[in-house]
């Protein structure tokens, strides 16, 4: 397993953005594919955007298409979130796996998870 970090959470307007960032103790992302979940109190871990070891393609869950972008260097796994929405409120958990995932939606798939930090979107 990898330790992950989180940072760049915080409290903002809706129609704001904040960039989060997951940086990795003590190695790099190289060749591991990345994603970002997301928990709220009422629902489960949810799929947010997810980028493949090999090639570099993303995808997004359809609420964040178009607002939200995931990227990457061999350090540091990003999220930009921009035009938010109060309902993008939750705390944010970037994921790792050093194997190649099919189904990028699934948590389960990914063994290493960062510790959260909080995105608190207000109307």
């Amino acid at each position: 397993q990898v330790q992950l970090v989180e940072s760049g959470g915080g409290l903002v307007q809706a129609g704001g953005s904040l960039r989060l960032s997951c940086a990795a103790s003590g190695r790099t992302f190289s060749g591991y594919t990345m994603a970002w979940f997301r928990r709220t109190p009422r629902k489960e871990r949810a799929f947010v955007a997810g980028i493949r070891r090999i090639n570099g393609n993303t995808a997004y869950a359809d609420v964040v298409k178009g607002r939200f972008t995931i990227s990457r260097d061999d350090a540091n796994l990003y999220l930009q979130m921009d035009r938010l929405k109060p309902e993008d409120t939750a705390v944010y958990y970037c994921a790792t796996t050093p194997l190649a995932v099919g189904d990028l939606t699934r948590p389960e798939k990914f063994n290493s998870w960062g510790q959260g930090t909080q995105v608190t979107v207000s109307s």
